[in-house]
């Protein structure tokens, strides 16, 4: 089914932005010393090419205190 296929395809890909962003975030409160700071303004975009998708996910990551 294709359908199947392709839920499974997004989901793969779903679940490596998850994981590398995670992985990147941590990075960068590691290597510029932000952990405790208060919070850190992030913002995801989404773009597909040949398309006009473009969606955008504003966000705040509490660094603890």
């Amino acid at each position: 089914m294709e359908n199947e296929q392709f839920n499974l395809s997004l989901r793969r890909f779903l679940k490596e932005v998850g994981i590398s962003s995670q992985q990147e975030i941590e990075r960068v409160v590691r290597e510029h010393d932000l952990a405790g700071k208060g919070k850190l303004k992030v913002k995801m975009v989404l773009t597909a090419e040949g398309t006009d998708l473009k969606h955008v996910v504003d966000g705040a990551i509490e660094l603890g205190s």
